[in-house]
């Protein structure tokens, strides 16, 4: 192997990796096949075609769509695979803030996946070991080579990178720290001198070596050469001006004169003294060094220890911003949003679902202006549905508390659920009309004008059962019209402005059907559904003086055609409007008109939401939007039968 030889052993992992005739890496197993995968808090799990090769995790759309390329791939050399806690079902892989949420169709299948994820992972990192310490080796100059005890060699370490150069890394680093130390560049600068000095007498010493040995070499020769020659030839000059003792005993000239550039004229004790000196200066000045560093030791630590510390709290602050931006990157998976094992706190939860209504809001209000907007620029709609003016009857005696009243039931609202309507409707009459102001259980929340919320806390197994009871007067309209517009599905999307889509699965009666709707989910809680049967009946009054009263009950029931899914959580209800109305008499012989009628609303809601949704977040929820929607209500009501003829 020739001199300064050198070679690179850090060549291409995937070049050094054997691979079979399709290109596969040997030993490793593919795996495919459909898992389920979490892709947002809107459209939850989807099933995806999911492909492990050479190392590397991709997932299509489904099988049929593999030939159009992959929609994402992690490569698993730096992946960290984490099997749930709680669901057996489901693993998660990430690479840096990439996370994949992953569910196998059962434990068995998940087991399978992991095991060969870490089986790919296993072999890449083997070979990667075997590959052994990558980076160039060199190989130095034997020593015999490397000119050492030439002149050359010795005029080369007179190029040497000086002691300030050497140096000139600390001035670079923190010129304020020489400031005090002159002295010091005084004596790196006098080592310097030093150093030239020194090069100097050593490349005289060779010289003076190197005559030396030249002319110790002709001596040897120019004897051996003597000793051939016969004796009587003495006394011999040799050729070269060398001398030895003749027969006379006189002396001949034995070493020729060594040219000027020889080493006649080399003071050798001198050049030795000197030597002696200059290296004495540079220990004296490497020791003066010594001292000086000693003295500033303490600063510079001093000064380091004060730069460690800030990289300390820089790294910490960094590390710190990282987990922060990886918990707001994952902040839409499924740990964060309601469940059982939900990785959010409740003042999380709360703030999440705060805003998301608050975003609601805006748009409702967006959505209103724009429609008013739209109506002052159209002509004025045809006549509602109600053509005709009813009769009341009205007295100048005040209106008392009605009494439970018999209810109407027509003969054509038979149908299979009639009995539990008519349960329903008579516990409504019963004790929904009750005066709560006296009673302690119930706590008054909200109070606007005419408008009075009351709650009374309930839980049951950590679900929060409160029920809600509102009272709210509205002047211009009947309880017919009020519990027409709320049971009529017809104006539904009009006024509610919580649902998503709803449909009527199921048309029991003229006045009872069943309806299935879904509400607009509110992340992080999960999207609630319901089925319910509603009704409307009015009800028969027992004297003159008892107000005409309309109610409307709806209450969750079971029906073959809309089964719960694992896409909403179902909600259960029992609700119910129970609406009064008021007539003042006219002043003279005028017709009643809608200054004379006020409507007294009663609603009651048991709500059983199902999930795991905070307590609090559901009470806070409860306050806020029970009031909302009943104003939201009536004004829509007032609105649609303003100028139109009165239903009684």
């Amino acid at each position: 192997m020739s001199d300064n030889q050198s070679w690179n052993s850090s060549g291409s992992e995937e070049d050094a990796e054997p691979r079979d005739e399709s290109g596969h890496l040997v030993g490793m197993v593919d795996l495919s096949g459909v898992l389920s995968k979490w892709t947002n808090y809107i459209h939850g799990w989807q099933d995806r075609w999911v492909v492990l090769k050479n190392n590397t995790l991709s997932y299509y759309k489904s099988q049929d769509e593999t030939e159009y390329g992959c929609r994402g791939s992690l490569c698993l050399s730096k992946a960290v695979i984490t099997p749930h806690e709680f669901d057996e079902c489901r693993l998660d892989i990430s690479v840096n803030d990439s996370v994949w949420y992953l569910r196998a169709q059962d434990p068995e299948h998940r087991h399978q996946w992991i095991d060969s994820v870490e089986l790919h992972r296993t072999i890449r990192e083997g070979r990667r070991e075997k590959g052994g310490i990558q980076g160039t080796i060199f190989i130095p100059p034997p020593l015999a080579d490397s000119g050492y005890g030439s002149e050359s060699s010795l005029r080369r370490h007179g190029s040497m990178l000086s002691l300030t150069s050497a140096t000139s890394g600390f001035s670079a680093t923190s010129t304020s720290s020489f400031k005090k130390g002159h002295s010091l560049r005084e004596k790196l600068a006098e080592m310097e001198t030093f150093r030239d000095i020194l090069c100097r007498q050593v490349d005289t010493l060779q010289k003076y070596f190197d005559g030396c040995s030249d002319a110790v070499s002709k001596d040897e020769l120019q004897r051996d050469k003597i000793v051939e020659d016969d004796e009587d030839d003495f006394p011999n000059t040799r050729t070269d001006g060398e001398f030895l003792h003749n027969n006379h005993g006189s002396k001949e000239k034995l070493f020729q004169t060594v040219s000027p550039k020889g080493i006649n004229g080399i003071d050798f004790k001198g050049e030795a003294i000197t030597f002696k000196a200059t290296t004495a200066g540079i220990l004296a000045t490497l020791s003066h060094c010594i001292d000086l560093m000693v003295k500033r030791e303490d600063s510079w630590q001093k000064r380091v220890d004060k730069e460690m510390e800030k990289r300390r709290r820089i790294e910490d602050g960094y590390k710190s911003a990282l987990n922060e931006l990886k918990k707001k990157s994952h902040f839409g998976g499924p740990d964060y949003e309601e469940g059982p094992n939900s990785l959010i706190n409740e003042d999380e939860f709360f703030d999440a679902v705060e805003a998301a209504l608050d975003r609601q809001d805006k748009i409702e209000e967006q959505s209103h202006t724009e429609k008013i907007r739209i109506q002052r620029h159209s002509p004025v709609p045809p006549g509602d549905v109600y053509s005709s003016i009813g009769t009341h009857r009205f007295s100048n005696k005040p209106h008392s508390q009605p009494s439970p009243a018999p209810i109407v039931s027509a003969p054509h609202d038979v149908h299979r659920f009639s009995a539990e309507v008519e349960e329903m409707v008579q516990n409504h009459m019963t004790y929904s009309l009750q005066d709560v102001g006296g009673d302690a259980n119930w706590q008054l929340v909200v109070e606007e004008g005419e408008m009075k919320v009351y709650r009374r806390e309930v839980e049951e197994n950590g679900i929060v059962l409160d029920p809600l009871k509102a009272t709210h007067s509205v002047k211009g309209v009947t309880g017919h019209e009020v519990c027409h517009y709320f049971w009529d599905t017809t104006y539904r999307n009009d006024w509610e402005t919580t649902i998503e889509n709803f449909n009527v699965v199921e048309t029991l009666s003229a006045n009872a059907t069943i309806v299935y709707q879904t509400h607009k989910r509110v992340w992080p809680a999960s999207q609630r559904d319901v089925l319910y049967l509603s009704a409307m009946r009015k009800i028969l009054a027992n004297n003159e003086n008892d107000p005409d009263t309309w109610l409307v009950c709806n209450f969750s029931v079971d029906h073959d055609d809309a089964q719960p899914s694992s896409r909403c959580v179902r909600a259960k209800i029992n609700i119910g409007m129970i609406c009064q109305t008021l007539v003042s008499p006219p002043e003279g012989d005028k017709e009643i008109s809608r200054d004379n009628i006020l409507c007294k609303i009663t609603y009651v809601a048991n709500v059983n939401p199902g999930g795991w949704a905070p307590a609090s977040v559901l009470r806070a929820v409860a306050k806020r939007e029970y009031p909302k929607f009943l104003k939201r209500f009536t004004s829509y009501v007032q609105e649609k039968t303003a100028g139109k003829p009165i239903l009684f």
